[in-house]
């Protein structure tokens, strides 16, 4: 369904009424197509703390984007030259990288102040802001309390930087490892990602990477593709050259087969939910597969007091305890190849808690702890990453029936003031799949717009 509030206010009308009004003025969100892969604009790499090792010019130059670099108050470009003042040009940049990752104390702090103060409101519209941050140190109190406070400046900075611009927060030691991540963050691919804190391992990509084609020779299996979210996934994966194995129940069969056709892939129709799933998807793949996407998930929403069991335990059933099954047996069995990866949904619900949803919150928090319990031994035992995406408001057929005033403010409730799309949990999932994300694990990422609930 059309958001014709976010048309609206798009009109001169509009923002005149909502600004009198002092409603939301949502900015239309700019998001990756073919003939508009990347930001429009320069990059601005600043950084506070003084100098901290991080190999990051070559990284940031392989972003695409033009990159100045702040020095002594002058900004210097790419090709040499140089400007008086941080916002040089006559528009500012499309995105600013902060290294923050040597500030070690409270008097470093006021560096990133003194770095992001006169750019931030020059910063494009649908532009990023991507502060680097260092690992909190268990050796150094000082340390550790000053890195934590970078994450609520990024937060508190995604509430209040308005026009469809984004911040987010990188914990990293080694420039190349985040190549893929900042790659993400610093294109429109990650239009509805904001106010997340990513962390990155010290570890580089394992080979050469195309990263136009990154899934080029690779099977990925989405589960509950047939349509939403999860149709939007496969045709991701698709675009990235993945061969797609598109799942869903009996009941989707036609469905699935005709997203399969569409995207050269194949379709395998089973109950996730059946003891022998796991067992099934491996023979039905013998030869193995390198994307495991666990997007199946059902509501049935109802207060706890009038939830019957059967609500309850359907809910638990597809949405934690299949994925839990099936990735345990397709573990077991080797039929994820090492360099796999597995990417599953859990939802802001589940980090939140929402009213009438005790079943699905549940089931979604669940999701989180697979993630990071699973993580570290995935990895080390058979070279799997493991993490996930937890979508906030997204505009699909599901919420479209949601009665008007709540969906409006599911809408609005979030720093973009707008819902998400299929594509941007879908672009999130890729990235999560990339053959270069190697050095992401763990992590439970929000695709939420910068929710306003929860953490």
């Amino acid at each position: 369904m059309a958001d014709r509030y976010l048309s609206f206010t798009a009109t001169a009308p509009g923002r005149f009424l909502t600004a009198r009004l002092g409603l939301p003025q949502p900015a239309a969100l700019s998001r990756w197509t073919a003939e508009r892969p990347s930001l429009d604009g320069r990059l601005l790499h600043l950084t506070a703390g003084g100098p901290s090792g991080l190999d990051l010019a070559p990284v940031l130059a392989r972003t695409g984007l033009p990159t100045a670099t702040e020095a002594a108050g002058t900004t210097t470009g790419s090709t040499g030259g140089s400007a008086t003042g941080s916002t040089a040009g006559s528009t500012g940049p499309a995105a600013v990288v902060l290294d923050a990752t040597g500030v070690r104390d409270v008097d470093a702090l006021a560096e990133v102040h003194a770095a992001l103060h006169p750019v931030v409101r020059s910063v494009a519209a649908s532009g990023r802001v991507v502060v680097l941050g260092a690992p909190l140190d268990a050796r150094d109190h000082h340390q550790a309390a000053v890195q934590q406070a970078l994450e609520g400046f990024v937060r508190s900075l995604g509430k209040e930087i308005g026009r469809g611009r984004t911040v987010n927060l990188v914990r990293l030691t080694d420039a190349s490892a985040a190549e893929s991540t900042l790659r993400f963050l610093l294109s429109p691919r990650s239009a509805y990602v904001s106010g997340q804190v990513i962390g990155v391992a010290a570890e580089g990509p394992d080979g050469p990477v195309d990263w136009d084609l990154p899934l080029t020779g690779r099977t990925a299996l989405v589960t509950g593709a047939a349509r939403g979210i999860g149709e939007a996934v496969a045709e991701t994966l698709a675009r990235y050259g993945a061969h797609v194995v598109v799942l869903d129940v009996p009941q989707a069969a036609e469905d699935a087969r005709r997203v399969a056709a569409r995207l050269g892939g194949s379709a395998l129709t089973l109950d996730i939910t059946a003891a022998d799933a796991g067992e099934r998807i491996a023979a039905e793949l013998p030869d193995g597969l390198d994307v495991l996407i666990h997007n199946a998930g059902i509501t049935r929403d109802r207060r706890l007091v009038n939830m019957p069991a059967e609500r309850w335990s359907s809910v638990l059933d597809v949405n934690l305890a299949s994925v839990l099954r099936t990735t345990d047996a397709l573990l077991a069995k080797g039929a994820l190849r090492a360099g796999g990866r597995i990417v599953a949904t859990a939802s802001i619900a589940g980090l939140a808690g929402n009213a009438g949803q005790t079943n699905y919150g549940a089931s979604k928090a669940g999701v989180a702890g697979l993630v990071r319990s699973l993580a570290p031994r995935a990895l080390a035992e058979h070279g799997v990453t493991v993490n996930a995406v937890a979508p906030g408001f997204i505009e699909t057929r599901m919420t479209a029936a949601v009665p008007l005033f709540i969906r409006e403010a599911g809408r609005r409730m979030n720093s973009l003031a707008q819902g998400g799309l299929p594509v941007d949990v879908a672009e999130t999932t890729a990235w999560l799949a990339h053959p270069a994300s190697g050095a992401v694990n763990g992590q439970v990422v929000r695709v939420c717009g910068q929710s306003l609930l929860g953490a």
